[in-house]
């Protein structure tokens, strides 16, 4: 996907219209089951032609990661053959992978979010992949680093199944942490490697005035992931509610003073389960959708002042075959109503290219019952919001960029990697990153 006009041929995306592989991989029933999307969808039976569907929608984003808990088999110990012949593939097709390193799990070895050595083993593993497929560019380290922390450690459901503030906190600063320290390793690398943060976007709304409270407690809580990844100061209850539950001044300052903001993109997800309703108790349950995607990304773009990507949403198909193609053109008005209004918007998702599995549980118990919300069902057959996907992007593809010649992101295309104008990009980018890190020591000696 070029742009028109892009200086010596080099690929710009003008906007980039993507879906993803499903690759979530947590463990239930005391962490005794492993739960992996890929297995169970197919993928690894189907990943040739999975790929193949992507570039008959006319897709030339796909968010994919190799499954950690089968390629990272121990301390600075990998096994590439997945990764190797898949990545060929989508380097051969042109495909330009978002790569999803770590989706709601941990291998065994680790044990789960808990483990304090997850953060530099982690950072090292990035580092091994971004050596070994240097062409790529496009990363999101850890998917939903706020979803993963809460499921896991907060509500309960999966890997260390904690339940308590204390395992909340302790699973989000080791995600969190792993996730900047796999971005600092992956920049040593790829200078120019732009991050594209998952994450959920939330609301909460207080059913009555006693809600009022704790609604706007999770309406803090809901910025933490985002608010340590970015090195935005959080507010003073925040501060509070980390500082008594296992952060210590040290490691907070850790994130603030290990900000990469600049090479990110705030990637927000949205699904008809991101409202949630309060009650007076501080319990919640999903609301549905009342504000919508446009509001709380505008609450979120104000927070960070962020290029956005809309990178993920879904809804199954129900009875009337309609339900899915629906919460599309929708959500996608959504997206053009945030771009209209000035917030500078560059790419939206639906996720994944094809049904899940258990989904509509969360993952947390393993009925084998399919989630119908793909593109394609997991026959690989194409599904009534597949083909109207497949004709928004027929239909805007082309006049998004003429809307604004500098909405776009500097995207290299795995066949233009060695390109002359690539290699000299990456080297002014390697120069600037050295720039960025000896100033940022002479703040800090300051």
């Amino acid at each position: 996907m070029r742009s028109r006009g892009s200086p010596g041929g080099r690929a710009i995306s003008a906007f980039m219209f993507a879906t993803g592989i499903e690759n979530s991989i947590p463990k239930i029933k005391g962490g005794r089951v492993r739960v992996d999307q890929m297995e169970s969808c197919g993928h690894y039976r189907h990943w040739r032609k999975d790929f193949e569907l992507v570039e008959e929608m006319g897709i030339k984003f796909l968010r994919y990661g190799p499954p950690i808990h089968t390629t990272l088999i121990g301390a600075d110990r990998y096994d590439w053959e997945f990764a190797d012949v898949t990545f060929a593939e989508l380097k051969r097709r042109d495909i330009v992978p978002i790569v999803d390193l770590c989706h709601f799990g941990v291998p065994d070895w680790i044990g789960d979010f808990q483990n304090p050595d997850f953060p530099e083993v982690f950072a090292r593993y990035s580092a091994a992949f971004a050596r070994r497929f240097p062409w790529v560019q496009l990363y999101t380290p850890v998917n939903e680093m706020f979803i993963c922390a809460q499921f896991s450690a907060k509500y309960g459901w999966w890997n260390e199944q904690g339940t308590t503030d204390l395992t909340f906190v302790t699973a989000l600063k080791h995600i969190v942490k792993a996730n900047v320290r796999a971005m600092q390793e992956i920049l040593k690398i790829r200078p120019d490697a732009i991050f594209i943060q998952s994450e959920s976007s939330e609301y909460f709304h207080a059913e009555n005035p006693a809600a009022i409270k704790p609604a706007e407690i999770e309406n803090s809580r809901r910025f933490l992931s985002l608010d340590l990844n970015y090195g935005h100061r959080v507010d003073s209850e925040m501060y509070e509610y980390l500082m008594d539950n296992g952060m210590t001044r040290e490691e907070y300052h850790f994130f603030l003073g290990n900000a990469l903001h600049h090479h990110c993109i705030l990637g927000n997800d949205y699904y008809w389960t991101n409202e949630h309703r309060v009650s007076a108790d501080g319990s919640s349950r999903a609301s549905g959708e009342i504000f919508g995607y446009s509001e709380i990304t505008r609450q979120y773009y104000a927070r960070y002042r962020l290029p956005v990507m809309h990178t993920e949403t879904n809804l199954a198909e129900g009875a009337n075959g309609d339900e899915a193609v629906n919460w599309l053109w929708k959500e996608w008005a959504n997206v053009l109503r945030v771009r209209n209004d000035g917030v500078p918007t560059v790419g939206f998702t639906w996720y994944s290219l094809t049904d899940q599995i258990d989904w509509d549980v969360g993952l947390r118990e393993q009925n084998g019952r399919v989630h119908p919300v793909g593109l394609y069902d997991l026959n690989r057959e194409i599904r009534p919001v597949g083909r109207s996907y497949k004709q928004l992007i027929k239909d805007w593809g082309e006049v998004l960029p003429t809307q604004s010649v500098c909405l776009s992101v500097p995207v290299v295309l795995p066949s233009e990697y060695e390109d002359p104008i690539s290699i000299r990009h990456r080297s002014d980018a390697r120069h600037l990153r050295a720039v960025e890190l000896a100033t940022s020591g002479e703040r800090k000696q300051a």
